[in-house]
């Protein structure tokens, strides 16, 4: 396939459609973002003709450890320009030509430790680790769009990131660090592992974006220009990318997909996903993210791409979006219709690459309705300090007429805190599944939630109830409790990563779940 792709590079299409000549001039100028909007994003909305996407697949302590047999690097892309032109009599014909020139190739995307690309270090060239960090950049400045701010600055972004992890983790191979400590191995039972190799990376199979007329988006005709593309594969390395491709192969299997399509010119991206856990991989997480263009974003601890030109601080950002929830993914499915990950010290400090002392933070909204709250009156570990109201009024847990207790689903402490400073009775968050310390606040839909445009009840935006969200994601953000050293000034609470998707949680059968996200947006306000 790749060898085919490379040849057919430029895809050239002749449409006998009749598209206004204003529609053709959009897909020209990529549907550049006006000043006014404020938009944290390089594509607002997700409405630029000219797609910029990414992969990246993560272990339980989002490295790579291992890269799969054939598939190289975890990392990978899609990017490319759409040029349209108008054929009028003189031309010889009528209609519009259209045709994609993309900015990888395959043999980009199959790089993996060995082999060298302009920038590799030398200390990444045989690092699994190291060189999947290293070609995300190379894959970001094959990818990168400068767009101009002003006369004399430019706010360079690079694509959209589908991130895929794995949840086993065999801890008798000691790759995972405890908050950010290298640790002895140690016997397994804690988490999910069927033996030898449970922590591999996936089979993935790329579909390089095309446009063609078979078919249509749901809300296009059959004569309209759809452009479409994908990635998939499974984590089970048995199984051929013929069979993958076939169908997903047998239901036992684990499974994952992203599909993006969009009409020339018209409308947003839809980004279609599926993910599928099985009896060997029963944890497994898929999210779309908008990520910081460099430094660290969520959970990363490595210089990072992404779609985040300016990033976002509370309380000043809000997050527009549509989700059309197809399936859940079964009890076990923790659906995050915002996720937002950042990183600051204890004592308030931004992060500075030394995982001893940085702490990833991250917030989630859970909007599966079977997820309880684990906390409650008699589980306060389970909560954080306190709540702060939308006036300001803190409301302490143990004031069980007021807290409430039903809009958390769970809150944990970073493991590297001085337990003398932790209110008790306290949770520390899992040790191992982030490269350094971690910190959880996970919500639920709840009333209490309703002035930041967020689901009051359960069930909304659930299976059968597809939304546009407005959410005051930045003013929410701004008075959720988050642990901070005694006597510190406090953190600036600035958001490198922002997400949507799922993470079935260790599933005691093969469950699936499947949805699409379109007109993501990061406001400024």
């Amino acid at each position: 396939m790749g060898m085919a792709f490379n040849m057919m590079r430029y895809v050239l299409l002749m449409s006998n459609c009749h598209l206004l000549i204003a529609a053709a001039s959009l897909a020209i100028i990529n549907s550049e973002t006006t000043s006014s909007s404020r938009s944290a994003v390089g594509d607002p909305g997700m409405k630029r003709d000219g797609l910029r996407v990414a992969f990246e697949a993560w272990n339980f302590c989002n490295e790579v450890g291992t890269e799969a047999p054939s598939m190289g690097s975890p990392r990978a892309a899609d990017c490319f320009h759409l040029f349209s032109t108008v054929k009028g009599k003189d031309g010889g014909g009528s209609g519009n030509y259209h045709y994609l020139y993309h900015k990888v190739t395959e043999a980009d995307n199959r790089l993996g430790v060995g082999n060298s690309f302009p920038g590799l270090s030398r200390k990444a060239l045989h690092d699994p680790d190291l060189y999947a960090a290293e070609k995300e950049v190379y894959l970001g400045n094959l990818c990168q769009v400068a767009d101009k701010e002003s006369e004399k600055e430019s706010s360079p972004w690079q694509f959209w990131m589908i991130m895929l992890k794995n949840g086993n983790y065999d801890t008798t191979s000691g790759l995972c660090p405890e908050n950010g400590k290298k640790v002895p191995p140690f016997p397994p039972g804690r988490f999910p592992c069927f033996g030898d190799g449970c922590m591999n990376q996936p089979i993935l199979a790329h579909h390089p974006t095309s446009i063609s007329f078979t078919g249509s988006t749901k809300h296009a005709s059959d004569s309209d220009p759809v452009m479409r593309g994908g990635f998939n594969g499974t984590y089970d390395l048995d199984y051929s990318l013929k069979e993958i491709n076939s169908g997903g192969g047998s239901n036992d299997i684990s499974y994952f997909e992203v599909n993006w399509e969009k009409r020339v010119g018209f409308g947003s991206w839809e980004f279609s996903h599926k993910l599928r856990t099985s009896k060997f991989y029963p944890w497994l997480m898929l999210y779309l993210r908008a990520d910081a263009t460099k430094g660290f974003s969520g959970g990363y601890h490595y210089d990072t791409r992404g779609m985040l030109k300016t990033l976002p601080e509370s309380p000043n950002f809000k997050v527009r979006l549509r989700l059309d929830v197809k399936k859940g993914g079964g009890a076990k499915s923790q659906f995050y219709l915002i996720d937002m990950g950042s990183c600051w010290k204890n004592n308030g400090d931004p992060c500075d690459g030394d995982v001893l002392t940085d702490i990833t933070r991250y917030s989630e909204m859970i909007i599966n309705p079977e997820t309880p709250a684990w906390c409650a009156p008699s589980a306060l570990g389970n909560c954080p300090p306190y709540h702060i109201t939308p006036n300001n009024t803190k409301i302490y847990r143990n004031d069980t007429a007021r807290f409430p207790y039903e809009a958390y689903h769970y809150y944990c402490a970073p493991g590297n805190v001085d337990p003398r400073h932790l209110e008790k009775p306290y949770s520390t968050c899992d040790p191992y599944s982030n490269p350094q310390a971690q910190e959880l606040v996970q919500l639920l839909p709840h009333p209490i939630w309703e002035d930041y445009g967020f689901p009051t009840i359960q069930g909304h935006g659930w299976v059968g109830d597809a939304r546009t969200w407005d959410l005051d994601v930045g003013a929410l953000s701004s008075r959720l409790y988050f642990y901070q050293d005694p006597g510190t000034k406090a953190a600036t609470r600035i958001w490198t990563s922002l997400d949507v998707g799922t993470e079935i949680f260790v599933s005691d059968k093969p469950e699936e779940a499947e949805w699409i996200v379109s007109d993501f947006d990061v406001i400024i306000t």
